[in-house]
């Protein structure tokens, strides 16, 4: 069904705009809010444009990036950022990652629960 990175939301600080792809509007009300503002929070904070997107193996990305002439923009700030909003937001970004799999890629939950154990051990 898809082959190329799909993008869930973004925000953009140049436009001041958020982007929430209409394809996910089965999402809970709470969660597509709760994306909104971690999104919009990030380019207040640090600048430049964020998307999250789904890669070919339903893995969630962060993408970050910005204009060559803003000076503005934290680079090493992002960094830090993306990985305080990863550790925070763990439970939601891997429910998120479940959900594509499952609804967007035909795979079975009980087939991302073995993976899951995989990993861990």
């Amino acid at each position: 069904m898809y082959q190329e990175k799909v993008i869930l939301c973004g925000a953009n600080a140049y436009e001041q705009k958020y982007y929430f792809n209409e394809d996910f509007d089965s999402l809970p009300e709470h969660v597509k809010k709760e994306l909104q503002i971690m999104c919009v929070l990030y380019t207040e904070e640090i600048g430049g444009i964020l998307t999250l997107e789904f890669d070919e193996d339903g893995s969630l990305q962060f993408r970050t990036e910005a204009l060559d002439a803003d000076a503005m923009y934290d680079e090493i700030g992002s960094v830090l950022r993306i990985k305080k909003i990863q550790q925070e937001k763990e439970e939601l970004l891997e429910s998120l990652e479940l959900y594509y799999r499952v609804f967007f890629l035909g795979e079975t939950p009980d087939e991302e629960l073995q993976k899951k154990a995989d990993s861990e051990e």
